[in-house]
């Protein structure tokens, strides 16, 4: 059994790319600001993750390396805030047994909570197949039959990555309302 998380826990937060630092940071000093943050950056695991078209023997490795690194540092828990990569964050969690989260588990959730007809955004495209995967499994998993609509929006990334998030929010925006009737929209994407 794990021991508690303290009232001041380190918290390892685990990225694939830079984009995802500042929303975290905004959302643990609004919910959770005494944890103790720390992060750890790997910005080629998505350029690998497209390369190879899929996670490798050697990419899951690296994932359980640096959740390892992250629990010797004294992490209490670990959050991965890459959407592409759900076996082998599971497969950290296993290796470190201390809570490791994946970036949608929360979100899959309440989006389950709301509706069977579900649309999902991606903006990194290796990220689809992964996460429409995952949400299906969890949604088997509490029983329920979903609709699920799927869209990769290319460039998106992209403009948030040159600093004009407006842009990339109008290309969300306009791909989430082709979904129409859904009962929820998630967008894949951490940051």
């Amino acid at each position: 059994m794990n021991a508690p998380v303290s009232a001041s826990p380190r918290i390892a937060l685990i990225h694939a790319t830079a984009l995802s630092m500042p929303p975290i940071d905004a959302a643990f000093e609004r919910l959770w600001p005494q944890a103790q943050r720390m992060h750890l950056l790997d910005d080629s695991l998505s350029r690998d993750r497209a390369r190879d078209g899929g996670l490798t023997p050697a990419m899951v490795s690296r994932f359980i390396d640096l959740a390892s690194y992250a629990k010797r540092t004294g992490a209490e828990a670990i959050l991965f805030t890459c959407s592409a990569f759900g076996p082998a964050i599971e497969a950290a969690a296993q290796a470190v047994a201390i809570p490791t989260l994946k970036p949608n588990e929360a979100l899959f959730a309440q989006a389950l909570e709301r509706g069977r007809c579900l649309g999902l955004v991606v903006t990194f495209e290796p990220s689809l197949d992964s996460l429409a995967q995952e949400l299906r499994e969890m949604a088997a998993r509490r029983g329920a039959a979903i609709e699920l609509r799927t869209v990769f929006v290319p460039e998106a990334m992209q403009e948030l990555a040159l600093g004009r998030p407006d842009d990339h929010h109008r290309r969300i925006a306009e791909a989430a309302g082709a979904f129409g009737d859904c009962d929820a929209v998630l967008l894949g994407q951490f940051s």
